[in-house]
């Protein structure tokens, strides 16, 4: 995984900081809507998410059974303490060899992940991801994105994000369908704070 750690980012890595700097920028109304609109799970689905962090989308999620893993233990004692009871937490990087003791999954997230990884960690993931569905299921993922005549603040932001491996719209589209056959990409641009997100829908055939 590649991203910058040290020097001001460094106090992303608290729950607690994370959480407050995702509420300023706008986090709890894009959740809302990243449910309703991408994640769109209905009760009783099993959903999958690989760098859950603190866990924040299961707040907008129905009853569903939920499978989060992130590698940080903060993150993941904060999911435990504010989810008790709602979901199944691991502090781990998953792996193939964690799919035989999980179910199937309608749904997988991997949100804020695919720029921090390079090109062959994006695909063992896509790939990981693709492995964990179930026929007809979706993996969704969320990232910065640059592009072309974006907001210049924006592009600031996005230039100076922890994760070193932010790419554009065309890039994000290419990684996906060299796992997927069916991959939809979608750029959304937020105007307070200003920022663009790629959003990609991978459905298993």
């Amino acid at each position: 995984m590649t991203q910058i750690t040290g020097g001001i980012r460094s106090i992303l890595s608290s729950p607690a900081i994370y959480s407050l700097f995702q509420h300023l920028m706008g986090a709890r109304s894009g959740w809302r809507q990243f449910v309703a609109r991408d994640v769109r799970a209905q009760a009783g689905d099993t959903v999958l998410d690989v760098g859950c962090g603190p866990g924040d989308v299961l707040d907008y999620l129905p009853e569903v059974d939920y499978w989060g893993f992130d590698i940080s233990a903060p993150y993941i004692e904060q999911a435990r303490r504010r989810h008790a009871g709602r979901g199944q937490f691991r502090c781990q990087m998953l792996t193939r060899d964690d799919l035989p003791r999980l179910p199937a999954f309608d749904i997988v997230i991997a949100s804020g992940l695919l720029h921090h990884l390079d090109d062959a960690q994006a695909h063992e993931l896509l790939a990981l991801g693709r492995l964990a569905l179930k026929p007809g299921g979706r993996l969704l993922t969320i990232d910065p994105c640059l592009v072309s005549g974006q907001h210049p603040l924006a592009r600031f932001l996005i230039e100076r994000d922890r994760g070193q491996n932010v790419r554009s719209e065309a890039a994000y589209a290419e990684l996906a369908r060299r796992v997927f056959s069916r991959v939809q990409v979608t750029v959304r641009h937020k105007a307070w704070i200003p920022y663009s997100h790629c959003f990609i829908e991978c459905t298993q055939t």
